[in-house]
């Protein structure tokens, strides 16, 4: 038997949606957001509306921006000549935080996934070629995931853009900072031995 108001139900049942969020965490979310006062829910519901319509992909990159082109696109201070590919928009952030690039960005919006029905129409890969085939592009770096999709990804994207004459590299793979080899998988491990580089 449900106790709960079924606005409250609902609720839940939107929250649980939300990646990352599971059944009881979504519970105490719903619960806390009715408990609240209706000053903060009416700030929460204004933002999350705010969001959703001021936010769009930028029609360069494909990455999260409230303005046409986003910033980094915009940014004359950031390199042509080197394209990050990743495959979201949240790890153009993750990258930016590092605060070690200085080119700009490509978001895939996925990666190819046969058995869920994902080819490469389903992603921004004629947007890619369209923009390597530009000329500006010099460089592009596969900074996309190292399990099967996200090989078969960069395998493809490699494949389709070297004949372009374009440099195509990836993001080094191997021991995460602070860790030790016991903590390490098998393919972890080969993958740092053969990305190894001599000490300057």
């Amino acid at each position: 038997m449900n106790l709960l108001p079924e606005p409250v139900t609902a609720l839940v049942g939107a929250l649980s949606r939300l990646p990352g969020i599971g059944p009881r965490s979504a519970e105490r979310l719903a619960l806390h957001i009715v408990q609240a006062d209706s000053v903060f829910v009416g700030q929460l519901a204004a933002a999350l509306i705010a969001a959703r319509e001021r936010v769009t992909a930028c029609e360069v990159c494909g990455s999260l921006t409230e303005s046409q082109p986003c910033p980094v696109c915009a940014n004359p201070a950031r390199d042509p000549a080197i394209l990050c590919v990743v495959e979201r928009a949240l790890d153009v952030l993750s990258l930016e935080k590092s605060g070690t690039f200085k080119g700009r960005y490509h978001v895939l919006g996925g990666r190819l996934s046969p058995l869920n029905g994902v080819g490469p129409e389903d992603l921004r890969i004629g947007e890619l070629e369209t923009r390597a085939q530009a000329g500006a592009v010099q460089e592009v770096i596969l900074a996309l995931g190292s399990d099967v999709e996200g090989e078969a990804t960069s395998h493809y994207l490699a494949t389709r853009l070297a004949p372009r004459g374009i440099r195509v590299t990836r993001l080094a793979q191997g021991l995460p900072a602070g860790s030790g080899l016991e903590f390490a998988d098998e393919l972890t491990l080969a993958r740092a031995l053969e990305g190894r580089r001599e000490i300057t």
